[in-house]
């Protein structure tokens, strides 16, 4: 069980470093992480806004 879970996480990282290496404008960089985040199950619909928003202004450096 460990080792799927582990796997799961790689798997989500790898998604989102691609979409965030991937140049792109702020918009269709939330747009690809809500439909990756989707598509995998990884969060239940109603909190992908909030997740991605925190992503982005992470990345942004916007917050610490």
């Amino acid at each position: 069980m460990k080792g799927l879970l582990t796997f799961l996480a790689g798997a989500a990282v790898g998604a989102i470093a691609t979409a965030l290496l991937t140049p792109v404008t702020g918009e269709e960089l939330r747009e690809r992480i809500k439909i990756n985040l989707q598509k995998r199950g990884i969060i239940a619909a109603d909190e992908i806004d909030d997740l991605v928003e925190m992503i982005a202004k992470q990345v942004e450096g916007k917050e610490s």
